[in-house]
């Protein structure tokens, strides 16, 4: 007689990764350097990439759980309330003593929407690999990480990689040791310096290949800001032009992007669907003030998918669709 069916996991994405507390200043403008402005408000706001990128997928209907640690201050506190606002699953979520949470000051251009961050994360907040279990990543879908404890999600993508779980990854910057994690990736989607920092290569058509091709991942990506993004997948470049909306702060666009894309993934979009919608979501929180100020719904992500204008960069889009070496 055949067995029981294998058992549903309990969760559909877990992240494992960055959390912070965002201190919002609104400038009518930025000034020149060295030079003075008035302020127009400032906000206690929650936000870091993983944890901003889980409470996408939760408003999206995915079961989430979050793995991190928060400091036990009062922008801990902030952080905590709105986790679990999210219905996020925090049993793995530790609450570090005598700590202060992660913490950014974000300077934002009323007249653009562009945004300065200034952030500091204290030592004590630091994740272990041995604080990270099998059973709390084999319960999930997909497994979605950042770079900062680096140790910690190489030893959280490796388990993944065991259980046949595959690996979203978001990462701006270079970490010492992340080669380490990049063989474990299938879904890399980096920031537009990421991909020429790492490889030395100014093309970006080039570095995002050079990656893919040494490290073997399924998809290589950058968002790029206004523009969109570009990924490399089955040997061809798809592009993925920006949409066009009233942008009132790009804080955390790029965690929304990584939230909506997740979710894309384990719908099995296809690519070039799961890009456009991807960008969808983050220029709808562009339209409000903070890392999760615009959280959007499905049906509104695809109802500006459907009208918006888009905005195409002629060099990604004239070279992308062709086959790659």
């Amino acid at each position: 007689m055949p067995g029981p069916p294998p058992l549903e996991p309990a969760f559909d994405v877990v992240g494992v990764g960055l959390n912070a507390t965002d201190t919002l200043i609104v400038v009518p403008r930025f000034p020149p350097y060295s030079g003075k402005a008035p302020f127009e408000e400032d906000i206690l706001s929650p936000g870091g990439q993983v944890a901003s990128a889980m409470c996408v997928c939760a408003r999206l209907g995915l079961r989430v759980k979050y793995i991190g640690t928060v400091g036990d201050d009062e922008r801990g506190r902030i952080q905590m309330e709105s986790l679990r606002g999210s219905g996020i699953n925090l049993d793995h979520v530790q609450l570090r003593a005598n700590c202060p949470n992660q913490s950014a000051y974000i300077l934002i251009d009323r007249a653009t929407g562009e945004r300065t961050v200034f952030w500091k994360r204290p030592p004590c907040l630091r994740i272990e690999p041995g604080e990270i279990t099998a059973d709390q990543i084999a319960c999930a879908r997909l497994l979605h990480i950042d770079g900062h404890d680096t140790p910690a999600v190489e030893h959280a993508a490796r388990l993944a990689r065991g259980a046949s779980i595959p690996v979203s990854v978001d990462v701006d910057t270079i970490y010492a040791g992340f080669e380490r994690v990049l063989p474990l990736v299938d879904y890399l989607i980096a920031s537009s310096e990421f991909p020429r920092n790492w490889t030395a290569e100014e093309d970006p058509f080039l570095a995002l290949e050079t990656i893919q091709n040494e490290y073997g991942m399924r998809m290589a990506a950058m968002t790029l800001g206004a523009h969109g993004a570009l990924a490399r997948i089955g040997g061809r470049f798809v592009y993925s032009p920006g949409f066009v909306v009233d942008c009132v702060d790009t804080t955390g666009a790029g965690d929304v992007f990584h939230g909506a894309f997740c979710y894309a993934v384990l719908q099995a979009m296809p690519i070039e669907q799961a890009l456009e919608f991807s960008n969808a979501m983050a220029a709808l929180n562009c339209k409000a003030l903070g890392a999760r100020g615009g959280i959007a719904s499905r049906e509104e992500a695809l109802a500006l998918m459907h009208k918006a204008e888009r905005r195409s960069h002629p060099e990604f889009a004239g070279r992308s669709g062709a086959v790659s070496g």
